[in-house]
């Protein structure tokens, strides 16, 4: 009883399971259908994703080359600009180094202008200066055209006080003594009636011009001697310069002047002898012989060479 049973159990389960598999088997299958609808599906949605993915893919590389042409435009606009910029960078350095070139220039040009100015000044203090010394030298010529007129009135007033009829040349101060009173023919030797001229006039001549106002313009007494034209050149220039010394020896040995008087006389005193180099002519375009052979006392101030030149400087200048 007990087998039948068991056994009827296991008939009755060999009968549940196979109803059992069956089901599985179904149910297996719905699920592969299931897994082939899902996978099929997914494989419409993948293809789906992915035509989609393509075409934006194609889209964004359509715009990424659009993007690289644009790059490659920029970068060649780029380029361009650098090129100008190296152009422009180039042009610039150009124009610095001109620029220093033109600040060299400047400044050695300021550097010749303070030269220039300089020099300028220099001349400018040069001009003031040699204004004032012409300014001062114009006051001395005035002071000695002041002191010659002074000496000449002065000689003139003298000696027509000392009745003597010796004439005194206004422009000049100088005196001619007639030759004839004081040597013979030819001859250098003081004559007596010379040497009583000579005493009379030479101590009112001295006492004029050695006074102590003229002593700073007196530059010099000169005693020429002038002869006619009768014989050579040579022994008339010998004749006249031996009368000229033997006049001055006279005057410094004369016993009337102080020794004072002598001692100046020493410095300044000078003989010279002319020949017939400056000759006398009457109106009528002669020789006056007896109006060339003469003695004539002059003098001169110091700075009479400088008067002279300037009046010659001046001459020229009105012409």
């Amino acid at each position: 009883m007990a087998r039948q049973r068991i056994h009827n159990r296991r008939a009755s389960r060999g009968a549940q399971g196979g109803f059992s598999w069956i089901s599985y088997s179904d149910m297996m299958a719905a699920l592969l259908l299931i897994f082939v609808l899902i996978l099929t599906y997914s494989l419409y949605q993948y293809f789906t994703m992915l035509e989609t993915k393509t075409l934006e893919l194609d889209t964004k590389n359509k715009e990424l080359d659009q993007q690289k042409i644009a790059l490659n435009l920029a970068t060649d606009e780029l380029n361009a600009k650098e090129q100008a910029l190296i152009i422009i960078q180039t042009d610039l350095d150009n124009l610095q180094d001109k620029l220093s070139s033109q600040e060299e220039e400047l400044s050695n040009a300021r550097a010749t202008l303070i030269i220039q100015q300089q020099k300028l000044d220099e001349a400018a203090a040069k001009l003031e200066e040699q204004q004032l010394a012409l300014a001062s030298q114009a006051e001395r010529i005035d002071d000695l055209i002041g002191i010659r007129t002074t000496m000449i009135r002065e000689l003139s007033s003298s000696l027509t006080a000392a009745n003597m009829k010796a004439t005194v040349d206004p422009n000049t101060g100088d005196i001619v003594l007639d030759s004839s009173v004081f040597f013979e023919t030819g001859k250098s030797t003081i004559k007596e009636e010379g040497q009583e001229l000579l005493n009379r006039f030479i101590p009112v001549y001295l006492n004029v011009l050695l006074q102590d106002k003229y002593s700073n313009y007196l530059g010099e007494i000169i005693i020429e001697g002038h002869t006619d034209s009768t014989g050579t050149y040579e022994n008339n220039l010998k004749l006249s310069q031996d009368r000229a010394l033997q006049v001055a020896l006279y005057c410094l040995n004369m016993p009337s002047l102080t020794r004072d008087q002598k001692l100046k006389l020493q410095e300044i005193l000078t003989a010279k002898g002319r020949s017939y180099s400056d000759l006398v002519y009457t109106a009528d375009g002669k020789e006056d012989p007896d109006a060339s052979r003469r003695v004539e006392f002059k003098f001169s101030l110091k700075d009479a060479e400088m008067i002279a030149e300037m009046n010659r400087i001046l001459s020229d200048q009105e012409q």
